[in-house]
Order: C-alpha cells, then structure tokens, then sequence
C-alpha cells in the first residue's frame, strides 16, 4: 500500500475500519474479517514465528522432499487440490489438469477419508480414525486404546464442516478456538486418570442457532437482526452438555425464526445461513427447522446435533436426511436460553446417526432447570432412575403392543417402494415379537393437521411473542430488544433479508397479540379437547404402548399435547430421497419408545451415509 501512487487506504488498520464502516457491501454478519483482525495483532516475525518457520522446514524436509529422494520420484499424483497444504509449505511447484466430473466418478469414501486426513498428517492424534459413521461409543474407545484425542477429533470435524459446509450450508458459525481449548482440557483429564470420564468426554456438537451458548458464538434463529446479541451465560441443554464433558463446535443453520416468519419461506433457509441442502438429493427439501442440525449429523460433521422443535422441526429434517431424532416430553429439557415459538410445545432433542447416540445425548440433557421452572418440574417425574441407557435393548420390540395409523397416514401409491418397504418392516416387527394392531384412525385428524381449525396456530402466534419478548430481555448485551425492533430492522433491510420475496406475515401477526386471552384460552380447550379424545383415547382404549407413522406425518398429532417421539430411517425413495419410521406415545413413554426404536433400529440397519457428490470433497 506504501508504494501505490494514490490509495483511499494506506494500512491494513485503514482496511478493517472500511469494513466495519461499509457492513452490508462486505456481509461482515455472515463473514467478519477474523484473519484480518489477527494479522493486524502481529508484531513482525518475532519468537512464534520463528517457531513456525523452524517447523515448517522440518515438516518438508522430512516430508514430501524425503518421499521425493527416497523414492528417486519425477512427480507425485494427487487428487484435485488435495495436496495444497504439502506444498505450499516448501514453495514447491504443481500443475492441475481436469480429471474428470464428481458426478459420473463418485470419489470412494475410503479416498475421501484419505483427503481430509493428508493435511493433518503428524499431528493431531486422529490418523487412525474412521471418521464416517463415528458414534459415540467408537469415539471413546479410540480415545481409550490412544489412536485418538479430542483435540484431534474436533480439528478432524473442522476441517470436514470447512470442506463440505460452502454446499451443504449446514453450519452458521463455529467456535474453533473455544472448541480446541475445551478438547484441550478434556485430553488433559483423560491423562490425568484422576477421575472417571464424563458420558460425552471429548464429543464435538453443534448447537441449533435457536440455543444460546456463553462466549463468542451468537444465537441468532437465522436471522441478521440478531447478529451481536450475546447471552448472561448458557442455555440449560448447554450447561448439561458441557458438564456431560461434551465439546461445543458452534451453530447449525434452520429456517429462520425456527420457519415462524411467515408462509412459503423455503425450508432450511435463514439470511445467516443461506439455503440448507439435503444431505442426500441436493434437490429435495431439507425440511425445517432443525434443518442444519439433520443435514450435519447425515454428513457427519459433528458427532452429535442438537435439534428444537414446536411442530416437526426435529421429526421432519430428521426424516428426509436420513437420521435419528428424538423429539422428548416438553418439559423433559430445559427451554432456558432457547429461543422458542410455544411453551406448551416447544422442546430440545438430539439429532444423531443412531439411537444409541441420541439416547446417550438425551441422558445428558434432561433434568430440572429452576429457568424453566414449570415445565421442567412436571416432566421430571418421568425421568427413569438410572437413566435411559438401560433402555438401549435389543428385544425391545418384544411384546410391545404398536398401533399402526393407516388411514390418515400410510397413504403411498400402490407398488411404490414406500408400501413396499413398511410393509417389510412390519413383518419384521412381528417376527421380534410385537403385536401389531392395524388399521387405526385419530378422531379429527383433519382439524389437528389444521393449524387454523385446530387453534394452534393463534395460540403460537400470542406465545411466540411472549417467548420472544421475554428471551431477548434476558440477553447481556442485544441490537433488538423486542419482537418489534426485529420487524423494524427487516423493513430496513430488505434486500439481506428478502423481504420482497418472503415478508414476515406471521411476526407481524404476532405483534398483533396481547397475551394469553379469550381468543388464545378458547384455542388451549380446543387443542387439550382433541388430545384427549384423539392420541390419548386411541392409545388407551387399544392399550397401546406406541404409535406407527412413516416420516414426521404424525407431527401435529404428536406436537399439540408435548408428546415424545423417535423417528428412525426406514428406506430411500426412488429418487434417493430419504423417509423415515416414527414411534410415538403418551407423555413420559421414552422408555418403551427407546426400546422399540433401537430394537427395530438394529433389525433393519437402514441408515447409509449420503454420497455428496454435490460436495467439494
């Protein structure tokens, strides 16, 4: 900058000042300027540096410039960009040739494993590792026979959120000094032997962008008006989590405002996180809200997700990415620090690759949270001593009396692979020793799956704004403060926030309410009147211990009386994409659903990891 002859800058600090003068041109709210801010905090080439320098030379030297002389080699071969880090470490020369489409040559999975590990080769204590698939129970035993530490976990899932997430758009933010420093801490404990390992040691998570975490991240429901608010400390599910010993890698994208700004948004999209895309079939829909939370689990970004859910946010994504979802009790987790639409039904899950791993994330969360006094209290009677693991049996199909809703629900053209593959599935839940009770119906189906009939929908537009209210005024510092400061600021952006194309219908009718009333009171006696002489009798009078429904069709059924549900993956369309069998009962029934999911789970090892060959792995 020096030597130019005219320049509206002259420094880097010049830089860094436009930027934050000129936000929307540069999108500082989705991008910042982080290595820039880091390298106007340097000092010249000093000790660290020099380090670096030093390790660097080492590194090529006994590196690619050993292999080279060792091996009498003209060249070496690699796949696309893969080897840039070996390299550009020594200044040393390539040449890229086109090689062909990922589309028609799908790279084979064990290869992109070998990618993604080659820049981390000679460090990090992950080079032994089968990222894809990893669980929670496998995680722990690498950590045990040393082939892995948490700090090589995290970097390896970094660096594989950093690969993939520019087409997936499953993640909104990441804390990855925050992450290393607490895998750090956690590798530090192992060595230690001076306790017993927590259940989640060392296992990386992402958070909804709904779910308020202390430190640097933002928990923002997608949406630029809350960019630079941060919370007075953790959402109750955080504090849980990180006493479980797990690590927090950052935020997953979603429908904005958790799909509650208005109708006909696309699903999976938020002005933060951009458009979320199906892990599978980039086409389909990732389904909302906890659209992030499904696709990054499915790509195996993160070890464990946590998901939320008012109305099939955590059932729906969970079913077409191919992955397992527990959407508990309301009540059963803290919504303290969420950003929620409705208490009565609102509720924190894991969104996980297995039932084994949601199970043990469920373990972790549940529990009374003073913050959420009321729902927290009534819902801790249904909690097992001894947790939920037990639960975890594979005969658990056994004798459980399951009733399948076939009317309403299992609606799929004759000779599809739908009808074909429930059909199977339901023969082989006889065979393990359930009772099958067909051809149920719902009393009033059509109305429950009527938002405006039913009344849930005035009822969620008076609590979103009380929820919302309410949260923002407990945040340490916040832009907004209110449901009307949100609506203000899309009016003033409505380019970042597509106002043209989407509006906000559904925040400006919740402006609108004035608490709970007459219209609200009237809504909550039609609602409770439908669960009682809908899910509760149906399942009472056949002595039921759950529900069958394909995907998250039961969804309304299942969200107006906070009751729990498991999807699990049960096939893929003939396009590829996707669907799911979901296992439904009255409140406080995790257990029974817990056995019966993971005993049909391990019957029919459905789930395969998606191809993304739309990706840029």
């Amino acid at each position: 900058l020096s030597e130019l002859a005219t320049s509206p800058v002259k420094t880097l600090s010049d830089i860094i000042e436009f930027i934050y003068k000129h936000p929307v041109k540069e999108k500082m709210a989705k991008y910042g300027q982080d290595y820039l801010l880091q390298s106007e905090a340097t000092s010249g080439i000093g000790p660290t540096e020099e380090k670096a320098i030093v390790k660097l030379k080492l590194l090529h030297k006994e590196g690619l410039q050993k292999i080279m002389r060792v091996h009498n080699l003209d060249g070496i071969v690699a796949a696309g960009s893969s080897a840039h880090s070996l390299l550009v470490i020594g200044g040393y020369p390539a040449i890229t040739v086109p090689a062909g489409k990922s589309v028609t040559i799908p790279m084979p999975p064990s290869l992109r494993f070998l990618l993604l590990l080659l820049p981390l080769a000679g460090g990090g204590g992950a080079a032994a590792f089968e990222l894809e698939e990893a669980t929670i129970d496998s995680i722990h035993r690498a950590f045990a026979a040393g082939e892995l530490t948490s700090r090589g976990l995290v970097e390896l899932y970094l660096r594989r959120i950093a690969s993939l997430n520019p087409e997936l758009h499953a993640v909104i933010e990441l804390d990855p000094d925050g992450a290393l420093a607490a895998a750090d801490r956690a590798d530090a404990a192992a060595r230690s032997g001076s306790s017993v390992l927590l259940p989640l040691h060392g296992v990386p998570v992402l958070l909804k962008d709904n779910i308020a975490a202390a430190g640097p991240l933002n928990a923002t429901a997608g949406s630029l008006a809350m960019v630079g608010s941060l919370p007075a400390g953790d959402a109750g599910v955080v504090e849980r989590l990180r006493r479980a010993g797990a690590v927090l890698l950052g935020t997953a994208s979603l429908s904005e405002w958790c799909n509650f700004r208005g109708p006909g948004i696309p699903a999976g999209w938020s002005p933060r996180g951009g458009q979320g895309k199906n892990a599978y079939v980039p086409s389909a829909t990732p389904c909302s809200s906890s659209s992030g939370s499904a696709i990054a689990a499915a790509a195996n970004m993160a070890a464990v997700t946590i998901g939320t859910e008012t109305d099939g946010s955590i059932m729906c994504p969970s079913s077409y990415n191919s992955v397992v979802g527990i959407k508990p009790t309301v009540g059963l987790t803290s919504r303290a620090g969420v950003i929620i639409i409705s208490p009565r039904m609102d509720t924190v899950g894991p969104i996980t690759r297995t039932v084994s791993d949601a199970v043990h994330v469920l373990e972790a969360i549940v529990g009374y949270d003073a913050r959420d006094a009321e729902a927290t209290h009534m819902a801790s009677q249904y909690i097992p001593d001894g947790g939920y693991k037990q639960f975890l049996n594979i005969d658990g199909l056994r004798r459980k009396r399951l009733g399948i809703l076939r009317k309403d629900f299992f609606r799929f053209p004759s000779g599809s692979v739908q009808e074909k593959v429930f059909s199977e599935h339901f023969n082989i839940m006889s065979k393990m020793g359930a009772i099958l009770v067909d051809n149920l119906e719902i009393p009033s189906m059509n109305v429950i799956n009527n938002a405006v009939q039913s009344g849930e929908h005035a009822l969620m537009l008076a609590e979103f704004k009380l929820s919302l209210n309410s949260y923002l005024s407990e945040l340490a510092t916040s832009p907004v403060r209110s449901l009307s400061d949100i609506i203000d600021f899309n009016n003033n952006h409505p380019i970042e926030e597509r106002m043209d194309e989407f509006g906000q219908d559904y925040l400006i009718e919740s402006e609108a309410t004035n608490g709970t009333g007459p219209t609200e009171e009237r809504a909550i006696a039609r609602l409770n009147k439908l669960c009682k002489r809908g899910l509760e009798k149906v399942m009472q009078d056949n002595q039921l211990d759950a529900i069958v429904a394909p995907g998250a069709s039961a969804h309304s059924l299942l969200a107006i009386g906070g009751y729990p549900a498991i999807t699990v993956p049960a096939g893929y369309a003939s396009n590829g994409i996707p669907f799911a069998i979901c296992f439904g009962g009255l409140k406080g029934s995790e257990p029974k659903l817990i056995e019966i999911a993971y005993s049909f789970e391990q019957a029919t090892e459905v789930r395969k990891p998606p191809s993304l060959q739309h990706s840029t792995i």
